[in-house]
């Protein structure tokens, strides 16, 4: 599997009165670890946007809440992908604090995109072969 994370703190204005981490904010930490993941690779979102004419669509996300992340917490945020995708690419991402719990976890289903014309089109070259070569990451 390829296999990326990332740790940061929690910021004071993710969390709520209580101190604890918004919902909505578990789903821009899961983002924050994908876009990541493809620049640690050497393909960023925007090069693939830029240069290989292609859009990068969330067609469904999934986040199942196990365990408050509270504000001093240090958060570990991780994305694998378990398979070279074709027409859509699935993401398995968990967030944990420093002490391990698992805070978060849920998946991300991508497509793919023309961005001249919208279209659906297959996962670029590129990013399938980038993929490929670090499927042995884990």
């Amino acid at each position: 599997m390829m296999y990326f994370e990332t740790k940061f703190p929690v910021r004071y204005y993710e969390t709520d009165q209580m101190g604890v981490v918004h919902h909505s904010n578990y789903i821009r930490y899961f983002e924050t670890a994908r876009n990541m993941m493809m620049a640690d690779g050497g393909f960023p979102i925007q090069v693939c946007e830029s240069e290989a004419g292609v859009m990068i669509p969330i067609v469904s996300v999934e986040c199942r809440f196990k365990h408050p992340a509270r504000m001093g917490d240090e958060l570990t945020v991780s994305a694998a992908i378990d398979e070279v995708p074709m027409a859509k690419l699935t993401i398995r991402q968990q967030v944990c604090n420093q002490r391990g719990e698992v805070c978060a976890e849920g998946s991300v289903t991508l497509g793919f995109i023309d961005s001249k014309t919208f279209r659906p089109v297959r996962c670029p070259e590129r990013l399938a072969r980038l993929i490929e070569n670090r499927m042995n990451d884990r």
